[in-house]
């Protein structure tokens, strides 16, 4: 009976990770099996918010492990599975008082404006909050806050702790925090380099995003302000960051600018996660016909050539635009739509290309000020 047990569970580890392509086994998941009135009891746990992926899951392992349920010690015994996660916490040095209950910290980049940054930004952090993540979400645009607006919380203030620390804002699911919360409307941030950075500073070590470890968040995605300037090099000063997420589109001098973000971050050992190649498709909504109308494969190529990965590739849809203008982004608006499930399968490859990173061991050196 044990030896049968055993068999399958090599065989659930043999299962590849749609998230990461790579087998159970290979990413060191936990798996556990058991047997109790003639019930076979399995369960996985990934490192990566994954709850709308039980029943794909369970799908395959029972495909998988019926050849072992078929004859022998379990003949005709009954397999239950159950699909767990637990985010682990990327290992840091010291770390601001208020960032103390964060356990990773995504930043969301691109090297130019107009490709859709703060539109994904917002979206997968719905997107992890979708699958079962606590997630914090930080709109580092200082020169361009637009998080009020795609949230819907225009007009919102923080409150204030202690005399301290900022409340962060609860926004769909989301503990959220902006310079446009801070900001009266219509009036622009005129800053210098200096100013701005005190400004991210001030919100990253005066927000708090959770009081205990019991209500610590999982992510905090950080939405970057475009190109690779003085909010960057801050972010990568101040806190070390899980990873970044590139977002860019398929034309050449959008991908042009990408891969200076990539070099970037890479110069400040922050691990890229991969490349979200955004409007990278239009379907025209009189007759169906598709078509890359700003090329196709950049951000494959980019992914390629940098040692990194294609997260996935997003839609040039008028759905999204509207979605997000209105203050409900189409992760909120749409929770079951094709483009909500494109924006999770991105949560969920970034969430694990965190835990793998943090599974090749080490802690990311801190950068010094010169």
């Amino acid at each position: 009976m044990q030896e049968q047990l055993e068999r399958v569970a090599e065989v659930i580890g043999a299962l590849q990770d749609p998230a990461t392509d790579l087998p159970l086994d290979a990413l060191d998941a936990d798996i556990e099996v058991g047997i109790e009135d003639g019930t076979v009891y399995t369960s996985v746990i990934l490192g990566y918010p994954c709850d709308s992926q039980q029943d794909d899951w369970a799908r395959r392992v029972r495909a998988a492990c019926a050849p072992l349920l078929a004859d022998g010690p379990l003949a005709g015994a009954e397999l239950k599975f159950d699909l767990f996660f637990d985010v682990p916490r990327t290992e840091s040095g010291d770390v601001p008082e208020s960032l103390r209950a964060v356990k990773n910290i995504i930043a969301v980049a691109s090297g130019k404006g107009g490709v859709g940054k703060s539109t994904t930004a917002v979206n997968l952090a719905l997107a992890l909050a979708a699958e079962g993540a606590s997630v914090g979400l930080l709109d580092a645009d200082i020169y361009g806050p637009s998080l009020p607006t795609m949230l819907g919380t225009e007009g919102v203030r923080p409150q204030v702790k202690g005399g301290k620390f900022f409340v962060p804002v609860a926004a769909q699911g989301l503990k959220t925090m902006s310079l446009g919360y801070l900001l009266t409307e219509d009036t622009p941030a005129v800053w210098r380099g200096p100013m701005a950075s005190g400004a991210l500073n001030q919100m990253l070590t005066q927000t708090l995003w959770a009081e205990d470890d019991e209500e610590a968040l999982d992510y905090l995605v950080v939405d970057m302000p475009p190109g690779t300037g003085d909010i960057q090099l801050t972010l990568a000063q101040k806190v070390t960051l899980a990873g970044a997420v590139i977002v860019t589109t398929p034309q050449d001098l959008a991908l042009v600018d990408a891969i200076k973000g990539v070099e970037m971050f890479r110069k400040v050992s922050v691990p890229v996660l991969g490349i979200v190649e955004n409007m990278a498709l239009h379907t025209c909504s009189a007759c169906g016909h598709q078509e890359p109308i700003f090329g196709a494969g950049g951000g494959e190529k980019i992914a390629a050539d940098y040692d990194t990965r294609l997260l996935g590739r997003l839609p040039l849809a008028m759905s999204i635009r509207q979605q997000t203008d209105s203050g409900e982004p189409t992760v909120a608006a749409e929770p079951a739509g094709e483009v909500a499930g494109l924006y999770r399968e991105i949560a969920r490859k970034a969430a694990a290309q965190v835990w793998m990173a943090q599974g090749d061991g080490g802690v990311l050196p801190e950068i010094e000020q010169g």
